[in-house]
């Protein structure tokens, strides 16, 4: 057999250079590059590895280089989504704090079901410097270290403690990383004196790999299952989730449901399943949904999961499907989510496949008339509602839907909106009206403050290395972008456009409105000076920090909108400039946290203290009784 003397860091970085994603006619490398953050740990083995190549083969393993460990994560997420999970980045880290600062990551991307693959480094496997600088040390077990961490969040982990081992653990990584139903957070911890060592590495390690998407067909009986459930169905309803986008099912998902007639709700990751206006399309469902959605769902007696999660803002924490009778025809390729809520009609398949064979097994089956008519009122209706929601106020201060409309009529149909936490979701959900299956993400199952400007970063990577030039607008709150802002540097080194929304509420906006929800009044989550008086954040001066002044820092082009009537063409100005611009702009616009997005009527279980000593919380307490009431278990 014939090998190759390197160390392991080489051993690593050619092995992930060679290998490709394969999904039907699409061939594209599945890691085209590698963030790393170098210090004692990786420095001399994958610092190294990455040096050498850059020297001597620059397209073997691009580097790319990051300001904080976590947005490396949340840009190969961003990426990921892009590339519809045929691709992701590595994200490499130093031993102990670089390390552990990727666990958020690695939450956020098993979370979401969105390939990363994370290198963080470990200390010596030979002990022979032990304890070493950053090292944890448990006296329970001398062999644990801050790595660890990463086994509850990781779809896979291993350790390379001898050179030898890489060569199984990389091919055992690359299987769970490429595979539809088990993909998320694929980490490698590499020690620091490993990552150096020699090993005579077989060439057929090191040659070109091609690892094959997998879609699998429905089996015959659950299909069988499934076509008569939904032939029997009076009220049947699909929720498309982010599944449908990934497997590129959206034709297939049109032409299903203008056969049958059968209406569509979105969630947040299957945002462009379907263009806005379709007849069928009634936008986000559950918690954050609209009435159109959210109404029929209440009625619906078969409910068609499609690539959903089922999360409880999906279920508006279960309250959405109120028909007692309902069951769940579940599609999924992850049998996790296609057992959900108890189904007894699970069809583990690609959505893409499973969808072609349901319509052509349903033949000439077709929604009653009554409903149809029903399913074009609510939409109307729905979509005046978000026509008044988005118009402008002329107010001194705008609220946050009529900044959406704003946005959304001053960028193209194609163009990407980025976001992830805080109020944003859940108006976005309502009112950002998708007309591509690419042009919403939404990171919503961790929901992450601070991934908006890291993973929109990564999302314009994706759509470059496509050849793809549409721009990508990252809307983000105050709260957000106070956690991580860092990534701005990035783009500017690179030269990365991305167009930053930042909408100033002076605190948690979303958190604010969910205070008051449950009683405690705003409580902590308002950005003022401390109270000596109240003890409390709640009364003292607005603070004066400059945030537009802070994204000068990092070199971006800044827009101020002035405050005034005037603030909504403004910024419709600013989204014109910020497009026309080859670089990358940060618009910062004012707003009033207490101006809301319009009720869609779903609800989301966020108990109520059970006894309380204030009014506003006893208030809530009988209100949230009363919600309460209509959770139902969902068997079925």
């Amino acid at each position: 057999m014939q090998t190759k003397r390197m160390t392991v860091g080489q051993a690593l970085v050619e092995f992930l250079s060679r290998q490709w994603t394969v999904d039907g006619t699409i061939r594209e490398r599945t890691v085209p590059g590698m963030f790393g953050i170098f210090g004692h740990g990786n420095v001399a083995g994958l610092g190294q590895a990455l040096q050498q190549y850059n020297l001597e083969q620059p397209d073997l393993m691009p580097y790319r280089q990051a300001r904080n460990e976590q947005a490396m994560v949340h840009q190969a997420v961003g990426f990921a989504r892009m590339h519809r999970r045929r691709a992701t980045f590595a994200s490499a880290a130093s031993v102990g704090p670089g390390a552990t600062n990727m666990l958020t990551g690695a939450a956020l991307a098993t979370t979401n079901r969105l390939p990363a693959l994370l290198l963080p480094s470990d200390t010596f496997a030979t002990r022979v410097a032990d304890p070493v600088l950053q090292q944890l040390e448990r006296p329970h077990d001398i062999g644990l270290t801050v790595n660890d961490a990463f086994r509850p969040l990781s779809v896979f982990f291993d350790r390379v403690q001898r050179p030898e081992q890489l060569f199984s653990i990389a091919l055992a990584a690359m299987r769970v990383l490429t595979d539809p139903a088990e993909t998320g957070a694929v980490t490698i911890a590499l020690p620091e004196d490993v990552q150096a060592e020699a090993v005579d590495v077989p060439l057929e390690f090191l040659q070109e790999r091609e690892w094959h998407i997998r879609r699998p067909l429905p089996e015959r009986g659950p299909l069988e299952r499934a076509v008569a459930a939904i032939r029997g169905a009076k009220q049947p309803l699909i929720v498309a989730g982010g599944g449908v986008i990934y497997s590129e099912a959206e034709q297939a998902l049109r032409a299903f449901a203008e056969a049958t007639g059968i209406p569509v709700g979105t969630t947040q990751a299957g945002g462009g399943a379907l263009p806005w206006d379709h007849p069928q399309n009634l936008g986000g469902i559950g918690a954050t949904g609209t009435t159109a959605a959210n109404r029929i769902a209440a009625d619906a007696d078969v409910i068609i999961g499609i690539g959903t999660r089922y999360s409880d803002f999906t279920t508006a924490s279960r309250t959405a499907f109120q028909n007692p009778d309902a069951v769940f025809v579940n599609v999924n390729v992850a049998a996790l989510d296609a057992y959900k809520h108890g189904s007894q009609l699970p069809l583990i398949a690609d959505a893409r496949e499973a969808l072609v064979a349901l319509t052509g097994m349903l033949g000439d089956f077709r929604i009653a008339t009554d409903l149809s008519a029903r399913i074009a009122d609510e939409k109307r209706r729905w979509d005046a509602v978000v026509d008044h929601a988005l118009a402008p106020t002329g107010g001194e201060l705008p609220g946050q839907p009529e900044i959406i409309g704003a946005v959304r009529g001053s960028v193209a149909d194609a163009d990407v909106i980025v976001q992830a936490a805080g109020s944003l979701p859940g108006d976005l959900h309502k009112l950002w009206r998708v007309s591509d299956p690419l042009g919403y993400h939404v990171e919503y199952a961790y929901s992450c403050m601070g991934y908006e400007i890291a993973g929109g970063l990564g999302v314009k990577r994706g759509l470059l290395a496509s050849g793809d030039e549409r721009d990508v607008i990252v809307m983000v709150g105050d709260g957000s972008y106070l956690m991580l802002s860092s990534e701005l540097a990035t783009a500017v080194a690179e030269g990365i456009k991305i167009i930053v929304v930042l909408v100033q509420n002076q605190g948690y906006a979303s958190i604010g409105h969910l205070s008051e929800t449950v009683g405690t009044e705003r409580f902590g989550t308002k950005y003022r000076s401390y109270d000596e008086e109240t003890r409390s954040f709640q009364h003292g001066d607005v603070l004066p920090v400059d945030l537009a002044m802070n994204a000068r820092s990092y070199g971006v082009d800044v827009i101020e909108i002035a405050r005034g009537s005037a603030a909504i063409d403004d910024l419709r100005a600013a989204v014109a400039t910020a497009k026309a611009s080859e670089r990358s702009t940060l618009i910062h616009i004012d707003s009033d946290p207490t101006v809301y997005g319009p009720d869609g009527e779903g609800w989301w279980d966020v108990p109520v203290a059970a006894v309380s000593t204030t009014d506003t919380a006893q208030r809530a307490l009988d209100e949230y009784v009363q919600q309460r009431a209509a959770q139902r278990p969902l068997l079925g």
